[in-house]
């Protein structure tokens, strides 16, 4: 087991502060509906489903008063779910799984998965429109935490283009998640590894441009998904369903709208970002097929998960499906 999985599972043991709480109803609060803490792995556009989900009151339909809090990086977003600091958590996966090898007896159980494609893209100095993966031989790279999602993926698409991670480039990875966008523009790297929509903030303040998603070129992976502890699942899973229900009426408003008119509904969470912005980087995540038409976790895209954990060094032995995803809520959501 290498030291960065060690270091994840101690801090999810031990605790963590949180970011600060952000009340996310787009309508009045009412004391007759059940209130729901959701923390997240990060305040991206690429979750643009469960912002719409938000912002068109399909929470509050199902009777969920939701509270959503960023954690600012999975092993934040795990260790509030197992100290109790949050029922549902969003994030990679792993996340679960390195918890669930640790031995933890209330573990973590994914019911609900968003995405289907990595929402991050590798952004280079300069416009790169023959851009290949072998260019980032000999070359710098801001990367992510080792043992998360986003390095993983980096490093498997390097892997399949014949790219030694270790010895053919140089990834530094002591930047904290959400802050490689701001070093970038002062930092010496080549490269950095980004989400929306820091990605397009780079670009329109000229400090580097796009030149690969690694969701295209990763594949189909199951990159996000809601958990919640085998104890709040057993104890409520009236709210489980109902928290599913209003993900999955999210999904299918952003696979059935166009780019426009999801930027417009989803703008209050991007107070900062203007609609036309919003609307061209939803357009780049439609056209890479990010959002699954409907939340079920299936056992292949689990097994393929492990894969990559276990070719990136973080996992020794494979954890059960049957234990860490459940289904029962996501068909019924999809009915």
């Amino acid at each position: 087991m290498r030291k960065a999985y060690r270091t994840f599972i101690m801090a999810v043991l031990t605790g963590a502060s949180l970011l600060s709480l952000t009340a996310c109803g787009s309508k009045t609060k009412s004391s007759d509906l059940t209130p729901v803490k959701l923390n997240e792995v990060a305040h991206s556009i690429f979750y643009a489903p469960q912002y719409a989900a938000i912002e068109l009151g399909y929470f509050e339909d199902e009777g969920i008063d939701l509270t959503l809090v960023n954690g600012a990086g999975a092993d934040k977003v795990m260790t509030a779910l197992i100290s109790g600091d949050a029922d549902i958590g969003f994030m990679g996966s792993e996340a679960s799984i390195y918890t669930y090898a640790n031995g933890s007896q209330d573990y973590a159980v994914n019911f609900a998965q968003l995405t289907q494609r990595a929402g991050n893209f590798l952004v280079g100095r300069s416009e790169q429109p023959d851009f290949k993966w072998a260019d980032l031989k000999g070359k710098k790279v801001l990367g992510g935490r080792a043992g998360g999602m986003p390095e993983m993926v980096f490093e498997y698409i390097l892997k399949k283009n014949g790219i030694n991670p270790a010895t053919d480039l140089t990834i530094d990875q002591s930047i904290n998640f959400g802050l490689t966008a701001a070093a970038f523009t002062s930092n010496d790297a080549n490269y950095t590894v980004e989400f929306e929509p820091f990605a397009t903030g780079l670009e329109k303040e000229g400090n580097g441009f796009v030149v690969a998603s690694l969701g295209v070129d990763s594949g189909y992976i199951p990159y996000t998904a809601y958990s919640a502890k085998k104890s709040y699942l057993e104890k409520n899973p009236a709210t489980i369903q109902k928290f599913t229900n209003a993900i999955q009426k999210g999904l299918e408003y952003v696979n059935s709208h166009s780019s426009e008119e999801i930027a417009k509904v989803i703008q209050p969470q991007f107070k900062e970002t203007d609609v036309k912005t919003i609307a061209a980087i939803v357009d780049r995540y439609k056209a890479q097929d990010t959002w699954k038409k409907d939340t079920v976790f299936n056992k292949d895209s689990f097994e393929l998960l492990e894969n990559i954990l276990e070719e990136a060094g973080q996992l020794k032995d494979r954890v059960p499906y049957e234990n860490l995803v459940t289904t029962e809520y996501s068909e019924k959501a999809a009915k």
